[in-house]
Parts: structure tokens; sequence; C-alpha cells
């Protein structure tokens, strides 16, 4: 699972994150904006060295400025705990969000080191829900050998113009995958309890950073 999403996960987000470079994004079709941000990521990628060999701080910072206007991943948590997001307090809910958002990048950061020189593909047509408020926009990720791998993006339409919410790496969506660990972790511990998971997850991958 970790290899299915290394490289085109943390990317997405990343993508979505924008950064110094990024450049105003139109957010009225679901389309045009994963066109013009996953464009934009190769370009920040590839010109900040700080960000393609994994800096963390870095990171973080991009994503902490830049990812609320193109994301919603408040929505992306709470369908990941599914009926466990009405246990938890505002503020245990706000910390799971934070920790979440953490071990995604803390795990997936050394992938944008291997960011080289991929196309992206698009379908034409965009998927969209009977009432027009969700939408699937389909690519491929073709690396330099011709490989392939699925890369989609689920969205919501907003009041602000569309947001995504959802990943779909090579078949496997960012919501599913996460559901179930989630599940059993607040079956064995309550909220509390994972959020200690979290929390000491995100401790041990920032330890394993600074020795390495």
């Amino acid at each position: 699972m970790k290899k299915l999403f290394l490289i085109p996960l943390f990317a997405a987000f990343v993508a979505f994150s924008g950064g110094a470079l990024a450049q105003a994004v139109d957010s009225s079709t679901p389309d045009g904006l994963v066109k013009q941000v996953t464009e934009q990521v190769l370009g920040i990628i590839k010109s900040d060295p700080s960000i393609k060999a994994g800096d963390i701080n870095r990171i973080t910072q991009v994503v902490n400025d830049k990812i609320l206007p193109y994301t919603d991943f408040n929505r992306t948590t709470r369908l990941v705990m599914g009926r466990h997001w009405r246990e938890a307090t505002p503020d245990q809910q706000k910390q799971i969000v934070e920790q979440f958002k953490m071990l995604l990048i803390r795990t997936y950061s050394g992938a944008l080191s291997q960011v080289g020189n991929q196309q992206i593909a698009y379908e034409k047509r965009v998927q969209l829900s009977e009432d027009g408020s969700d939408a699937v926009v389909r690519s491929k990720i073709i690396d330099d050998n011709g490989r392939q791998i699925e890369l989609d993006y689920r969205l919501e339409k907003t009041p602000q113009g569309w947001r995504v919410y959802d990943l779909n790496v090579a078949g496997a969506w960012l919501v599913v995958a996460y559901q179930q660990q989630f599940d059993e972790l607040v079956k064995n511990g309550g909220v509390a309890g994972l959020l200690t998971y979290l929390t000491q997850k995100n401790q041990q991958l920032a330890q394993s950073k600074q020795s390495s």
C-alpha cells in the first residue's frame, strides 16, 4: 500500500498546497482546478531543493500556508473516521486532523526526491454526481519508461469553488486505505487511543528522520 501511494499521493497533496511559485488557480471547474495545480506542483518540486530533498519543515510550512484553499482535509479526516468522528470532542477532532495531516507528510515526504520527468494525462470526461456537487477527475502518471499509474481526484463543490477531499492511486482510495486502521484503533482504545497512536507515530517518524 505504501509503495502505491508513495510518489503520487504526497506529490498531489503538495500540489494542492501551492507554494511560493504557485499562480492563481481557477476553481470554478473540477478538472480546471486539478490540471492547473498539478502542473504547478511539478515545477515547484523541481525548482525547490528543500521540497525535493524532503525537508519536513519546508513541506509543513507549504502545506499549512496554502493547502486549505484547494482541499477539504477536515472532510477527508471525517470520512476516514466515519461514525467515530462524532465520538470525538471538538478539540480532539482538531488534533486528529492535524496529526493525520502530519502523518501523511512525514510518511511520504521522502517520495518527492523521486519525482522526475513524469507526465500527466487526463481523461476528457469528468464524472459528476447527479446533483453536480461531487466530481471525479481521472488521470494517469506516465514515467520515462511508459509505465502508467492511475491517479484520480474526488472533489466537492463549495461556495468557494471545487475542493479536493480524496485521492485514488492505482485503484486504492486514500480514505478507504485508512478507514479500517482508524476504526480498529478507536474500537481498541477509543478516540483518545487513536490520537495517542497518531501522536506517537509522528514522534517516531520525526526521530527516525533526524537519525537518518
